[in-house]
């Protein structure tokens, strides 16, 4: 199976100590609820296949504050989606994305 695990500035997010940051281990989308100053920085997505003994890192996300206090176009999420079964040959390359969407 696999995990997700968030990376912010260059460190382990531990989210399970924290009530305002939820993972779900079933999409890896990452929920922030209520963002302060201390959320801004760079989040990168871990992806781990137990079964492979593998992890694959997504590209660094930044999250900014805005200083107007305005929400954009669409409310900031970051997100991974990934097909329900994912199927690989042996030796074969798979490539699961993360990625940010809003302002």
């Amino acid at each position: 199976g696999l995990s997700y695990t968030w990376i912010f500035n260059n460190n382990t997010l531990y989210v399970q100590e924290d009530s305002r940051r939820f993972v779900s281990q079933e999409t890896g989308n990452l929920y922030i609820a209520k963002v302060e100053p201390s959320d801004v920085g760079s989040y990168t997505c871990v992806v781990t296949n137990s079964e492979a003994e593998q992890s694959v890192w997504g590209p660094p996300t930044p999250l900014t504050l805005r200083s107007d206090g305005v929400m954009g176009e669409y409310e900031p999420k970051i997100e991974v989606r990934f097909p329900e079964t994912t199927y690989a040959a042996k030796g074969s390359s798979v490539r699961l994305e993360c990625f940010a969407l809003g302002k």
